[in-house]
């Protein structure tokens, strides 16, 4: 996408969007550093802001065929709840991507980001009867919101969205069996810490399985949340979101295009 590309798109969107796009840009900018990313496939989509949109179904999503470390905030997709773009691309949408994000926007209203991964360390633990063990602090945190879906194949099947919906119900971290990561947020920082977490989490325990494990007790699990809300002080993703985007900006600040 050329400048004049982007100056068009800008130029379509209100100021929140426009934020939403930036924020939503690093994201996937800073999975992709990370190295939690896998090719072009998965996916991490942002509802727009009511404030900045007349329809609340309507969420960025990245374009089919763009890696990570490419992805910008013109190049983003603004599409509605059948999919349809809202905005002309010369990309198009992922299916199952459609099918899982569009599936937890419109069933959890309280959700502004899904961020879904397929890192080897998290399909290792989804595939793991036992699943996320409370073995390290980071687990303990992740349990604390955590539910699990049963793999049903390759995401493109409609009925599908009813039972991902119910098996999310109010948590914030999901476990795809066999399949992956999923992490959800009011906020996309909130989403991104969390995901951040819980890849850790699935990491550390692939690593410790080498050796017998000691559990955390389950009264510390129990009390967990309360902790973590005086370490973040309560601004959640908000604590480390600008450290992130500063690493950003030092090592490449073209997402904001």
């Amino acid at each position: 996408m050329n400048a004049k590309q982007q100056n068009e798109i800008r130029a379509q969107v209100s100021a929140e969007e426009w934020q939403v796009r930036v924020d939503l840009a690093a994201c996937y900018r800073l999975v992709a550093l990370y190295g939690w990313d896998d090719i072009v496939f998965t996916h991490i989509s942002a509802r727009v802001p009511a404030p900045a949109d007349n329809d609340p179904h309507h969420f960025l999503i990245n374009p089919y065929g763009m890696m990570f470390e490419e992805i910008t905030a013109s190049s983003l997709v603004k599409v509605d709840e059948q999919c349809a773009k809202v905005i002309d691309s010369p990309y198009p949408v992922n299916p199952a991507g459609f099918v899982i994000h569009s599936a937890i926007h419109f069933g959890r209203p309280d959700v502004q980001c899904v961020l879904h991964t397929h890192t080897p360390d998290g399909i290792a633990v989804s595939a793991q009867k036992g699943g996320l063990l409370p073995i390290s602090q980071q687990a303990t945190i992740a349990l604390a919101s955590l539910s699990y879906h049963g793999y049903e194949g390759i995401a493109v099947n409609d009925a599908e969205k009813a039972r991902l919906v119910a098996d999310l119900g109010g948590n914030m971290n999901f476990i795809l069996r066999n399949h992956g990561l999923l992490t959800v947020g009011p906020a996309i920082a909130d989403t991104f810490l969390a995901m951040f977490n819980l890849q850790r989490a699935c990491e550390i325990q692939v690593r410790a399985q080498a050796a017998p494990l000691v559990e955390v007790d389950s009264r510390i699990v129990a009390g967990v949340k309360a902790n973590v809300e005086k370490v973040t002080k309560g601004l959640g993703g908000q604590i480390a979101w600008p450290a992130l985007l500063r690493k950003l900006d030092r090592q490449d600040p073209s997402y904001k295009s």
